[in-house]
Order: C-alpha cells, then sequence, then structure tokens
C-alpha cells in the first residue's frame, strides 16, 4: 500500500504543477492575460532542484491563489526558511509596527522578519540556505518599503555568496515616473536611492538598477530575473491581492503616492476606515460636507485621529475615478489644499514628511505659497536624469 501510495503522488504530482502555470490573473480586462514570473513554473523549477530555497514572500506571493511555499513543495522542492518584509508574512500587521520572528505553523517553517532592528537577513539566518527566491508585489512608489527590504536582501546575498532569483510582479503604477528625486541627506528606509517617488519599474528592473548603478554596498549579486508576460509599462494591472493592509482597492493603490504625504501631517487619509488612502481629513477643517471617524482595527490599531470626526474629501469611491483623478502623474493638489485649511500651520509639518518626500524643498515651497505647476517644474532636471538611468534596465514596452 506504502508503494502504490507513493506512486500515485508520484504521477500526479507534475499534473499539479502543470495546473499552476496558467494565471487567471488579468489586467484591466481588455488586454491579454498577465503572466507573473511566479506563474512561469517551467522557467524557474529547474534552477530550484536539489536546493534548499530560502523564500521572501507575503501573503501577495500567490499563483492561481495558492501560496508560493505551497506550491514549491507540491512540486517537490525543498523549501526551508521564508522571510517577510513589512506587514509580515501574513501582510495584517499595521504599518511600522515590529513583527516577531516565528514558525509557520501551518508548513513547520521557519519565518524571520526582516522588519524593525533586522532588516537585513544575517549569516546566521542564511546558514542552511543555497538559493533565495523574491516574490513581492509592490505597488511602485519610493517609500513603500518592499524595495528597501530587495535592496538589504542583495547586499546579505551579495556578502554570502548567495544567488537571488527574483520572480517579477507588474507595476500597478508603472505608467507613471514622477515627484521629486530623493536627495542623500534624506536617505531613510523609506527612501534608499536617488529615485523619484513614482519610478515606474518593476521589482525586477529596479533590482538591476540597483546593480548596474552600483548603489549597492556589494555589487557583486548572482541575480537572475523571471520576466512577466503580457506586461507593459502602459498595462493597467488589478492585483489580485491587497499587498499590505490599508491598501484594500486599486483606488487606494492609484491614490496611495499622493495621499502617503498626509503621513507627515496630523490630516488622516483614512487609516481606520474602509477607505485608506481613499480620502484625507482633520476635525479642524472648515467647509466641507463630508466628514469620517477613525477607528482601532485590523492593520490600524491606533490611526491618526482615532475616534475623532474628520472633516475633508472622499477623493474616489471606484478604480476608475482614482486613476483618471491622477492623470498620469504624482498629485499635490490635495496636499496644498490640506495645508491651506489647516488652523495651525506651524505644526502642520512633521519631521516624517521630509523622509517621505526626500528633500526638505517640497515642504518649502508649500509653506511659500508655491502653485502646484511651478513646484512641479523644480523637478524636472533631477527626473530628466533619472528617466535616462530607469531606461537602460527595462524589461518590458514603455
Amino acid at each position: 500500500m506504502h508503494i502504490r501510495a507513493i506512486c500515485i503522488i508520484l504521477f500526479f504530482l507534475p499534473l499539479a504543477c502543470q495546473a499552476q502555470s496558467v494565471s487567471t490573473v488579468t489586467n484591466a480586462g481588455t488586454e491579454p492575460i498577465i503572466l507573473t514570473g511566479a506563474d512561469r513554473l517551467k522557467e524557474y523549477l529547474p534552477v530550484l532542484r536539489h536546493k534548499k530555497v530560502g523564500l521572501v514572500i507575503n501573503q501577495t506571493a500567490q499563483i492561481n491563489n495558492v501560496l508560493l511555499p505551497d506550491t514549491l513543495l507540491k512540486c517537490g522542492i525543498h523549501v526551508v526558511k521564508i522571510f517577510s518584509p513589512e506587514h509580515g508574512f501574513r501582510g495584517k500587521a499595521d504599518a511600522g509596527a515590529k513583527v516577531a520572528s516565528g514558525r509557520d505553523s501551518e508548513r513547520g517553517l521557519p519565518v524571520i522578519s526582516l522588519y524593525g532592528n533586522n532588516k537585513k537577513p544575517t549569516t546566521e539566518q542564511l546558514s542552511g540556505v543555497d538559493i533565495i527566491v523574491y516574490d513581492l508585489q509592490d505597488v511602485g512608489v519610493r517609500f513603500y518599503t518592499y524595495i528597501s527590504t530587495l535592496e538589504y536582501l542583495m547586499d546579505a546575498c551579495a556578502e554570502n555568496k548567495l544567488p537571488l532569483l527574483i520572480l517579477d510582479r507588474p507595476n500597478p503604477l508603472g505608467f507613471i515616473v514622477d515627484g521629486p528625486v530623493l536627495e542623500k541627506k534624506y536617505t531613510s528606509f523609506v527612501g534608499m536611492q536617488p529615485i523619484p517617488v513614482l519610478y515606474g519599474m518593476t521589482p525586477g528592473e529596479y533590482a538591476k538598477m540597483l546593480i548596474g548603478e552600483g548603489w549597492l554596498k556589494n555589487p557583486d549579486v548572482s541575480l537572475q530575473v523571471i520576466p512577466c508576460l503580457g506586461y507593459s509599462h502602459r498595462s493597467l494591472y488589478n492585483l489580485p491581492v491587497a499587498p499590505s493592509p490599508n491598501l484594500k482597492s486599486m483606488a487606494a493603490v492609484y491614490l496611495y503616492a499622493s495621499l502617503c504625504f498626509f503621513e507627515g501631517t496630523p490630516v488622516s487619509l483614512g487609516r481606520g476606515t474602509d477607505k485608506p488612502f481613499m480620502q484625507f481629513g482633520h476635525p479642524s477643517f472648515k467647509g466641507y460636507d463630508y466628514s469620517f471617524v477613525p477607528r482601532s482595527m485590523e492593520g490600524a490599531g491606533n490611526p491618526p485621529q482615532k475616534d475623532k470626526v474628520c472633516f475633508g474629501k472622499l477623493l474616489a469611491d471606484n478604480d476608475s475615478t482614482a486613476v483618471a483623478l491622477l492623470n498620469g502623474r504624482l498629485q499635490l493638489k490635495w496636499l496644498i489644499e490640506a495645508y491651506h485649511k489647516s488652523d495651525n500651520k506651524k505644526l502642520f509639518f512633521n519631521s516624517f514628511f521630509d523622509k517621505l518626500a526626500g528633500t526638505g524643498t517640497l515642504k518649502a515651497q508649500i509653506i511659500a505659497g508655491k502653485p502646484e505647476e511651478e513646484i512641479r517644474a523644480s523637478w524636472e532636471p533631477e527626473l530628466s536624469k533619472f528617466r535616462a538611468i530607469r531606461k537602460k534596465y527595462l524589461l518590458y514596452d514603455e
């Protein structure tokens, strides 16, 4: 009986793997099916055979609604460790919350947190691993910390002579390159390299740029990227899984870069509601009919302006409205509007704002009353330089 059972498992194993090779994920519905790097099992399973594999993943690392480690284990790949970014392996922790390392009870695998005091995997944590696989769904915004995790990971792989395999995923904001370019003095975990707020690259393209531009501490990284199929930087790609607790919809993803600046102010952007990154408001704002009340909830345990009535605007309640509001660029008008509505302008900007902006100039321009178009014009010299750099590393059509 034991031999027969093993034979049955071995017979169906290739079929199980094959079933995972076609994705049901589509973009706006009018373009061809997009296959992520993870979907393309035939391209990377041979690379992982007979190796001890470490995965840098969270809840977004899925193939047809199945988590990547489950698919790989089903295909006979020896997965030994999981590493997780901000928000944790299951993607439910608050922004900035410390997530402890532990063990995944479902799979019996150790889960090592790469956030808080342990942003870079140590040699000890990488012991017993032959290759690292990175599969995180990013949103293409500089201060979204998954690319910072990627950079630390690449440094660790170089130091420990471990190959890195990136299963690429589309950038839902890959059609926009805009915003102030980070100045070196404002380097932090929410901005580690001289790129604009919206940089228009996938994780695979960005990793190639980190190496090619010599931005890593140790550029000697053995990198392989499994690219997407059917994706271009013109694609409107609908994320099949929320990438973090407060990006609950594509409307929130589209507005995230523009509204996240409010994290550097007392203004609520809707954390603790069912519409985070789709609205903004403050208890002191006058002249608005719309209001909301932030409450403590999963992914927003202590949101700004908790339990207070905030007056402001609901910008979009659907995806198409949100992407139309962007008009192909980072929007500053809501930040400027909120500043003018503020009853205490001296305390409007906190110390975190300049890290988000990547410069001290934006705050100074808004305080000085500069119009949005003048502010935009000041970005152009550095943006032009970045676009020329970016072009060298693109894997997909513009």
